[in-house]
């Protein structure tokens, strides 16, 4: 008789659980926390804004809410930083002997008084022709190196693109020089002038503790900022962005009341809203400043989940599939369902080092982002039609799960993920 109320019990177990996720992860609550994330007195969530204000406010409260700590003794849930906006006094180049056109020259700094030669310690690096001028030059930013970027001259008519990283910089970044030029020069002199402005910035982050691993970090996170308020698209210029990324954020904050709910944590987890993607991942980038690397034990950034893949429903892929083997542990958790993390299917848009990830992931963690959006036909990315009804919730809530569920062994320190292999980096 034992072993029959045994075997009854492995079977109604998955059962069990099943209901107790649904009670927590549903389309209902993914559709009300959107609901508010992409309304329109948001104004488009851009940084330095009341609308991003207001975000932040309503994320603090549903964390307090849930029940989540602070970080590291913070008084609230917000991670407050600076950034400077740069004002250019003046700026003036040769290359070679040569003099260097303005138009030619692009400069990231935080210095007041910029003078660079061929003698100074910057790094010599390259965007070539036929490499992705954004994702390379995104790729740079957020380094702890002082570069002296050559862009090939097949990028001259969107060389001026880069401006976008010179409107708000790290407080703490190092010296980026872009200049578009058919080689790198041999000699090289650069002076610049510079005021600042102080603009401030906040992330909001919650903590679950760990019970046995306190000391070891598994982090979700999404962007809460978007564009804000632009160029009217039939009558309407608030960009809501409630795919990018409010949709993300929605996974973190129902990934926060899921993980509290169930209470089994072996290691400490962080939940992360981070601000400032679209301007240059300048929260993400401070945020992974304020951490010990080598304590992370994963990340799950999650961006664009609102909409199906290109596989269909119960499906996402995972950037840098291949670098670590955290999407096999993934998988393996995911037995016997019906659901399926794919590799990313758009390796030429180097997407794992364009996200919230990209800082850890260059110190090896093994973190990655988590999306569902087709990157080669996504109707509604970055225009104000990016609105909740053009999200399927419950689709969205099962990816959720899916992201529960499949981190259920790293989460109770069953399952560790290799490493990122930094040394092509370096």
């Amino acid at each position: 008789m034992k072993k029959n109320i045994f075997i009854l019990l492995l079977l109604v177990a998955p059962v069990t659980f099943s209901q107790k996720i649904n009670k927590i992860i549903n389309s209902r609550e993914a559709e009300r926390i959107e609901k508010i994330l992409s309304a329109d007195d948001m104004q488009g969530r851009a940084i330095f804004t009341p609308g991003i204000e207001k975000a932040a406010d309503f994320i603090s409260s549903e964390f307090k809410k849930t029940g989540l700590k602070t970080l590291n003794g913070l008084s609230g849930y917000r991670q407050s930083f600076f950034m400077l906006k740069p004002l250019q006094q003046s700026l003036s180049a040769t290359a070679d002997g040569h003099a260097v056109n303005g138009n030619n020259l692009i400069v990231v700094t935080t210095q007041k008084n910029l003078s660079v030669t061929e003698s100074s310690s910057f790094e010599k690096v390259s965007i070539n022709k036929g490499d992705n001028l954004g994702a390379k030059a995104f790729g740079f930013i957020g380094r702890k190196k002082n570069l002296l970027v050559t862009v090939d001259t097949s990028f001259a008519s969107n060389f001026q693109r880069l401006k976008y990283f010179t409107r708000q910089i790290n407080a703490s970044a190092a010296s980026i020089i872009f200049m578009l030029a058919d080689k790198v020069p041999g000699t090289f002199s650069i002076e610049g002038k510079y005021n600042f402005d102080t603009l401030k910035l906040a992330n909001v982050v919650g903590v679950l503790p760990g019970k046995s691993k306190p000391g070891e970090f598994v982090i979700f996170s999404g962007h809460y900022d978007h564009l804000g308020i632009g160029k009217p698209e039939n009558g309407d210029s608030i960009y809501n962005g409630a795919n990018d990324d409010a949709a993300g954020t929605t996974a973190v904050m129902m990934l926060a009341k899921y993980f509290k709910k169930i209470n089994n944590n072996e290691r400490t987890i962080i939940f992360a809203a981070f601000t400032g993607e679209e301007s240059g991942g300048f929260g993400s980038i401070y945020f992974s400043e304020q951490l010990d690397a080598s304590k992370v034990m994963a990340m799950f950034n999650i961006e664009m989940i609102g909409t199906d893949s290109k596989w269909g429903n119960n499906s996402a892929y995972i950037t840098g599939y291949e670098k670590t083997d955290m999407g096999k542990i993934l998988q393996k958790n995911l037995k016997g369902s019906s659901f399926t993390f794919y590799p990313d299917p758009y390796p030429e848009q180097d997407l794992f080092y364009r996200s919230d990830n990209a800082t850890l992931a260059r110190l090896g963690v093994p973190a990655h982002t988590i999306s569902t959006s087709k990157m080669d036909n996504e109707p509604n990315y970055h225009k104000a039609s990016d609105e909740i009804g053009t999200l399927d919730m419950n689709n969205m809530a099962e990816i959720v799960k899916a992201i529960a569920v499949s981190s259920s062994s790293i989460i109770a320190g069953k399952d560790t993920p290799s490493r990122v292999d930094t040394s092509a980096l370096k």
